[in-house]
């Protein structure tokens, strides 16, 4: 999985960051790099921009914290708050979720930008007679930004608020979830590309740079956004009828909780090449380290017992053998894990990996199984 700044974690929720954040900073940094005259030093402009980014940031993370409250009142849990430029929001399960939470989720969705767009403009409107040019100047950026992203989300294109709402209302008629996130994902992928076009098009025909550069970048985030959800959905209905005893592997070694960091560099990870080891004491699983966790170690703290650096048992999802590869994946996802331990009666019997349950996926799709 490609991997995402961690921002914090609020009442149990990971927050992260996307990538696509950086164009969203070069953009409005230059914005107000523009807005200003020529009197002001280029250096308090771009600080300016800066600032303005930081509060859209600020915002938009309050927009998703508000949907995410709305959800884990509902008793939903939530386990991670991916952050796009468009506002992302909180990633729940397909078994967690329902046609009329998706309703709830867009709506309030919708509702708080429009709450954030009127607060700026208030604050706008309160400065404007103060004389203070930079400070609302730089306020009613923000306030059209957010006026821009409230009619932006009434596009029908998954995952803005718009697209959550077609997949809510094609779910509630056919039936499938899976079925209908392709959809909805499809259109915001399609609508992202056209943007692209427009973009490209004010670029050679208008000579329109600022505006041009705009549409393209704000094209391509949906674009990003929506294909992501679209391959996760085409992965999810291709692994359905698949069982993880049928995918997962049957070849693992249990490391006492006794050994070192040294003896798993050196006796598994070397030997074997496996980037995911099973910690056992007394045969019964104690927990999991990875490659990445022991690259965190010092060499010279390298001797210390690996319990030390494992993930507990008790932070761990498990699979089951008997259980469907597809909510193996959604685990795997909201987890933000790349393995998971196949356990049965309390006996560990396998491992399945992200990158075993997304070839057989995609085998299946080439030959339409």
């Amino acid at each position: 999985m490609k991997s995402l700044p961690k921002l914090s974690r609020i009442f149990g929720v990971n927050i992260r960051l996307h990538y696509t954040w950086a164009l969203a900073f070069a953009l409005i940094t230059a914005i107000m790099v523009t807005q200003f005259p020529e009197s002001y030093p280029l250096w308090q402009r771009v600080s300016l921009g800066l600032v303005t980014s930081l509060l859209f940031l600020i915002s938009v993370s309050i927009r998703s914290f508000i949907i995410s409250l709305i959800v884990i009142n509902r008793g939903i849990p939530v386990k991670r708050i991916t952050l796009f430029v468009f506002g992302g929001g909180a990633e729940i399960s397909k078994e967690a979720t329902r046609p009329i939470l998706e309703l709830l989720i867009a709506a309030t969705g919708l509702l708080t930008t429009l709450l954030l767009c009127g607060v700026f403009y208030g604050i706008y409107a309160i400065l404007f007679n103060t004389g203070s040019v930079v400070a609302y100047v730089l306020i009613q950026w923000l306030s059209y930004i957010y006026f821009m992203l409230f009619l932006f989300h009434f596009i029908p294109g998954f995952p803005l608020d718009g697209g959550r709402l077609l997949r809510a209302l094609l779910w509630k008629v056919t039936g499938d979830y899976d079925r209908s996130t392709r959809i909805a994902s499809l259109i915001g992928w399609t609508i992202g590309l056209l943007c692209i076009a427009g973009g490209i098009l004010l670029l050679i025909a208008e000579q329109q740079w600022f505006n041009g550069l705009t549409l393209v970048g704000t094209g391509w985030v949906l674009q990003v956004a929506a294909a992501q959800s679209r391959r996760l959905a085409i992965l999810r209905e291709a692994l359905q009828p698949v069982k993880t005893e049928d995918i997962m592997t049957r070849e693992f070694a249990l490391i006492s909780t006794q050994s070192t960091v040294s003896q798993l560099i050196r006796d598994y990870i070397l030997a074997t090449g496996q980037r995911y080891c099973l910690i056992v004491d007394e045969g019964k699983l104690q927990g999991t380290v990875t490659v990445n966790d022991v690259k965190r170690v010092p060499k010279k703290h390298r001797g210390s017992h690996i319990d030390k650096i494992m993930t507990p048992a008790s932070e761990l999802k498990v699979a089951h053998p008997q259980q469907s590869a597809a909510s193996v994946l959604g685990q795997m996802d909201e987890q933000w894990v790349d393995y998971m331990p196949v356990v049965e009666n309390d006996k560990i019997v396998g491992i399945v990996s992200r990158e075993s349950l997304e070839r057989l996926a995609q085998i299946r799709n080439e030959l339409k199984i």
